[in-house]
C-alpha cells in the first residue's frame, strides 16, 4: 500500500467518560472523570487512523465533535495529505477565528490522518517522520495537587514508583506562601533532592501575586515555574523570565505555531510546552519544533503522551514528556514505562488501539 492511494471515507467521533485513579485538584477545577473523544478516520483502502482530544470540560464535547464532523465532510473521496489538509482546514475557518474549538477539531484529523498514513506505510509515527522508536524522558504529572499537605509525601513516593521517574509535576499556588514551602518540603522529605521537581500553577495568580511568588520560591532548585498567570499575558511572562532564575515555563495553551513564535520572539518563557489539541496536532507539531529549534528553546509535552513520545524522537530540542494515564483506561496497549522513560513501541501508527469493552463502559453521551 502506497501514500498515494490512501483516499478519505469517513470519520467517526465518539465521547467518553472515564475515572480518574486521582482527582484532579488545581486552580482549574476539580475533576474526578476525564472527557476523552475518540476520532476514528476510515479509509477507502481500510486503514484506520486513530486519534483523541482531551477537551477538559465534559460538555464541550457537544460541540467539538460536529465540528470535526463539518471538517470532515469535504475531505471524503479525496486523497490523505495532513499537511495539505492542515492548511485548507486553517483557511476554511480563518472568517470564525483560528483559536479554540476551530483549531481544536483541526488537530484532531490531523493526528489521525498521521497515523493512518503510518499505519499504511506498516512504520511507526517516529520512523514515518524520519527518527525512530525508542525511550522518551518522562515526568509523572498523575497527582501532587493542590491537596493536603500531609498526604503528599506519600503521594510522591508512589509517583516515583509507577515508573522509576526522576521528576514529578508539584502543583503551587496555596493561599499563603508556607503552605506552598511546606509542600515543597513534603515532597523532597519523600523522596529526596535528586528528584526533579516541575512546579505548576495553572494560571492562578496575577501577575503582582506572581512576582511575590515566584521570587519568593526561586532559591528552592525548582526544576520550573508552569504557567504562573493567564496564559496571554505575554508581557507578564517576559518580565517573570527576565527577572527569575528559575525557568519559566508556558505554551499549553499556544493555539498554532505562530503563537510559539510570538512568544519567544518577545522573550516570554525559557521553556515551551505546546499541547497537540491546541498547537495544531502532527502538523503544528513539527512546524513549532522548527520554530523551537531555530531558537534553541527546549521543548516538551502536555499531555497526550503517545503522540507526544513519537514526536519527541523528531524534535531537536525535545526535553521532558508530561506523562499521565487518563486515557490508559480505554486503550487496549497502554505504553509501557521503564526507568523513568516511556517506551515508544515498534508498531505502525501512533501505537493506538481503543479497548472497545471499555469504550463501551465510559461512553458518554450528555
Amino acid at each position: 500500500m502506497t501514500f498515494e492511494k490512501l483516499t478519505f471515507r469517513s470519520v467517526t467521533v465518539r465521547s467518553v467518560l472515564v475515572p480518574l485513579r486521582r482527582p484532579v485538584v488545581s486552580k482549574v477545577g476539580l475533576f474526578d472523570q476525564w472527557p476523552i473523544i475518540l476520532i476514528d478516520l476510515a479509509t477507502e483502502e481500510g486503514v484506520v487512523g486513530r486519534s483523541y482530544l482531551e477537551p477538559y470540560l465534559k460538555h464541550s464535547t457537544h460541540y467539538i465533535v460536529p465540528a470535526i464532523y463539518d471538517l470532515a465532510e469535504p475531505r471524503k473521496g479525496q486523497p490523505i495529505r495532513p499537511i495539505e489538509d492542515f492548511q485548507n482546514a486553517r483557511r476554511a475557518l480563518n472568517l470564525i477565528g483560528y483559536e479554540g474549538v476551530s483549531m481544536i477539531a483541526v488537530s484532531g484529523l490531523d493526528m489521525a490522518a498521521w497515523d493512518a498514513l503510518a499505519k499504511a506505510a506498516g512504520m511507526p509515527l517516529a520512523v514515518l517522520l524520519g527518527g525512530s522508536t525508542g525511550p522518551v524522558a518522562a515526568y509523572n504529572s498523575n497527582g501532587l495537587w493542590l491537596t493536603e499537605v500531609a498526604g503528599l509525601g506519600d503521594d510522591a513516593r508512589a509517583l516515583v514508583a509507577e515508573g522509576g521517574f526522576k521528576g514529578l509535576k508539584l502543583r503551587l499556588g496555596r493561599d499563603r506562601l508556607a503552605d506552598d514551602l511546606a509542600a515543597i518540603e513534603a515532597v523532597r522529605t519523600a523522596v529526596g533532592a535528586e528528584i526533579k521537581l516541575m512546579v505548576d500553577f495553572n494560571q492562578g495568580l496575577r501577575l503582582g501575586e506572581a512576582l511575590h511568588r515566584c521570587h519568593a520560591l526561586d532559591r528552592q532548585g525548582l526544576y520550573w515555574f508552569e504557567e504562573p498567570i493567564a496564559y496571554d499575558n505575554l508581557a507578564g511572562y517576559a518580565q517573570l523570565s527576565r527577572e527569575l532564575t528559575t525557568p519559566v515555563q508556558l505554551g499549553e495553551n499556544f493555539y498554532g505555531p505562530r503563537a510559539l513564535h510570538q512568544a519567544l520572539s518577545i522573550g516570554a518563557g525559557d521553556y515551551v510546552m505546546p499541547d497537540l489539541m491546541r498547537i495544531g496536532g502532527v502538523t503544528g507539531w513539527i512546524r513549532a519544533s522548527s520554530i523551537a529549534g531555530a531558537a534553541g528553546v527546549e521543548m516538551s509535552t502536555h499531555l497526550y503522551p503517545e503522540f507526544a513520545a513519537h514526536l519527541m524522537r523528531v524534535t531537536e530540542t525535545a526535553h521532558w514528556l508530561e506523562w499521565q494515564d487518563w486515557a490508559d483506561p480505554i486503550l487496549a496497549a497502554p505504553f509501557k514505562l521503564a526507568d523513568g522513560f516511556l517506551m515508544v513501541p515498534n508498531r505502525p501508527g501512533a501505537g493506538l488501539e481503543w479497548d472497545e469493552d471499555a469504550v463501551r463502559r465510559y461512553q458518554y453521551d450528555g
